[in-house]
């Protein structure tokens, strides 16, 4: 394949008359017949969807809800198209695979009503349909989807890219644009090129085909009438290129990447690349402002630039164009540097067709591999109609049962938090509305206990305790719910009391509020109350209290306290005592004096630093809190080594 010396836009007639499209592969695929739909077998109801595998619905509102869906969607255009529907997994799995993520993307005019994962995935489908194969490949081609090929009979092609043509062409057009592409036009045909990378930019305003007063050829020397000056078939018309300080050196990438990734550098060099960063980019949108008149008229917008750069050129108020405009390209095949001379290259790379030379033999040779290395369509399986079991809903309540439940959800609360004051008020106000202070809690609030006075009794607290069984007269015989049905807390087994737990029933087939009890302070409360009101509950027989707390009771247990402390004091001074006396009666030997043994010192050690005085006392290295505690220590046995001198001399 080599590039041919004809411009794009000035063909010879008679080679423009012999082209055909380069082979079956590269013509529109003609649309299979509509497949007839495949009626399900409903089980649950009537409604069911004809195109997505048979999918059954429960009512209306879902048929509604998958009408709407992607995938929906997607199995109505594909069947249209002559395909076949793809189940629900399989779609997911396709929209997966999507190369950009299109959540939050919008459609360009706003009238599509289709999602853009539908139409990306059909654009997909439909382009690996319409691949050519390069002219030049011998076994297996690998199709080159920038560029379209014509066969010139005998052995010649003819290819050009596919970006030059309009974007809404399809491959059967081709050839038909291509001839439209060589009617000449007043002033000539203009394109505008753009390239910016590593803070390079390259801008163009071409002249890529003659105007219709130009002659297509130069004139002869022996010709007398003087012709009009000829110019080439391509010409630059405006050019400009520039450069600032935006990439990181040996680092790669621009500052404002970097700054996304990690957060903004404070450097000297951060600095100065951000502002190279705006002034490119100032200096574009400049550049693009004094060229507007030019690029309006132009016939195509050739853009090389990142996503990131191309912001650039549309994403600001006033742009000379939109990103929605038609006219905008990009180069269709690798590009270096920015320069002027790179966008000459890139220039005769569009205008200039690509030539082979293959014999239709050779061509049809070429065809029948590539179509034998199209991977075949696998069968999609079919999937039977499962039935959707809908949850069941919960009740709506009415209005009084709402405001029931939200009183007990507050009564419960203070309980939990030991709120008394509040409680009280509450239930002065509420309680004929919930059924009193004996009311069995509903089952619907999910708690253990069965009344308020056992839920306190758990929670621990014993002012509401108090206040329960004192003043609001709580029943505490009402019987805590069975353990059978795994309700009770392992440290749930009852108080240790010391009376006789004989005549109370076994653990577990009954128990009462006092069972719950966990500290002595509460199983006391309830002992209280049963000496001031014996006659209130059978509290020794069904409210399981051990036995009752009279005032009496716990004034002779003080009074125990206090006799068995000062009989432990009697005891500790008679010990006291008899060690004097064992003391007294013992022979006191005179204490021996001890001579401490003065070493000598050497030189070497009296000269390192801090000296031997210290290492002699046993205080060196110690703080001057600790040396003094050491020294009101020895004086303290010095005294009571004196002391007992004196005792013995006496």
């Amino acid at each position: 394949m080599q590039s041919s010396h004809y411009n794009l836009f000035s063909l010879p007639p008679e080679l423009l008359a012999s082209l055909t499209p380069r082979n079956l592969v590269n013509k529109a695929p003609i649309r299979a017949p509509t497949p007839e739909p495949v009626e399900p077998v409903s089980k649950s109801g009537p409604r069911a969807c004809n195109v997505c595998q048979g999918v059954v619905f429960l009512d209306v509102d879902q048929q509604r809800v998958h009408f709407k869906s992607d995938w929906h969607r997607y199995n109505v255009k594909t069947r249209l198209n002559g395909g076949k529907p793809v189940t629900e997994t399989a779609f997911a799995q396709l929209v997966d695979g999507l190369d950009d993520s299109l959540s939050g993307s919008a459609s360009s005019d706003g009238d599509d009503e289709d999602s853009d994962a539908v139409n990306t995935l059909l654009d997909k489908a439909k382009r690996l349909t319409t691949r050519s194969p390069s002219p030049e490949s011998s076994s297996k081609i690998a199709p080159l989807t920038a560029l379209t090929w014509f066969h010139s009979p005998p052995a010649m092609q003819i290819g050009i890219y596919r970006a030059v043509l309009p974007l809404n062409a399809g491959s059967g057009e081709y050839l038909h644009e291509l001839r439209r592409l060589q009617s000449s036009m007043p002033d000539g045909r203009k394109w505008a090129m753009f390239m910016v990378a590593g803070g390079h930019f390259a801008g163009a305003v071409v002249r890529v085909s003659r105007s219709e007063d130009e002659p297509e050829h130069e004139p002869e020397s022996g010709q007398k009438r003087k012709a009009k000056k000829f110019k080439p078939d391509t010409e630059v018309l405006l050019h400009k290129t520039f450069h600032r300080y935006t990439t990181r050196r040996k680092q790669g990438g621009s500052q404002s990447t970097n700054d996304n990734a990690k957060g903004p550098a404070k450097s000297a060099g951060a600095l100065l690349r951000r502002y190279g960063e705006q002034a490119l980019r100032d200096d574009i949108r400049n550049l693009l402002g004094e060229w507007a008149d030019e690029i309006a008229s132009c016939e195509r917008i050739w853009i090389r630039a990142s996503i990131s750069n191309r912001r650039i050129f549309y994403d600001y108020d006033d742009a000379v164009f939109l990103k929605n405009d038609e006219r905008l390209r990009t180069f269709p095949f690798p590009t270096r540097r920015p320069t002027q001379s790179e966008l000459n290259r890139c220039l005769l790379e569009l205008v200039r067709p690509k030539i082979s030379h293959f014999t239709e033999e050779e061509l049809k040779f070429q065809d029948e591999a590539y179509l034998a290395s199209l991977p075949k369509p696998k069968p999609v399986p079919t999937v039977q109609p499962v039935a959707v079991t809908e949850k069941p809903k919960p009740p709506k309540l009415a209005r009084e049962e709402e405001a029931l439940r939200d009183k007990w959800n507050r009564l419960l609360e203070m309980v939990y938090k030991g709120r008394l004051e509040p409680l009280k008020m509450f239930l002065d106000r509420e309680s004929s509305t919930i059924g009193g202070i004996n009311v069995l809690v509903p089952e619907w609030t999910g708690e253990r206990r069965a009344t308020i006075l056992q839920i306190a009794v758990q929670s621990g607290h014993e002012d509401i305790i108090k206040w329960l069984l004192e003043e609001a007269k709580a029943d505490p015989t009402i019987p805590v719910p069975s353990a059978k049905l795994g309700d009770i807390d392992e440290d749930d087994e009852g108080p240790k009391s010391d009376a006789s737990d004989a005549a109370r029933p076994a653990k577990g087939s009954w128990r009462a509020a006092y069972d719950l009890a966990k500290t002595k302070a509460i199983r006391d409360i309830f002992r209280r109350c049963a000496a001031a009101h014996p006659d209130w509950w059978d509290w020794f027989g069904t409210a399981r209290v051990p036995s009752a707390l009279s005032q009496e009771m716990e004034e002779g247990r003080e009074e125990k306290k206090k006799v068995r402390r000062k009989g432990l004091k009697d005891r500790v001074k008679e010990r006291e005592a008899k060690d004097r006396e064992k003391e007294k009666e013992q022979p006191i030997t005179p204490p021996a004096v001890v001579t401490p043994e003065v070493k000598e010192v050497s030189n070497t050690t009296a000269q390192r630093l801090g000296g031997a005085s210290g290492a002699g006392d046993g205080v060196a290295g110690l703080t001057p809190e600790m040396r003094a505690k050491v020294e009101r220590e020895r004086r303290a046995r010095a005294a009571e080594a004196r002391l007992k001198g004196l005792a013995g001399a006496g």
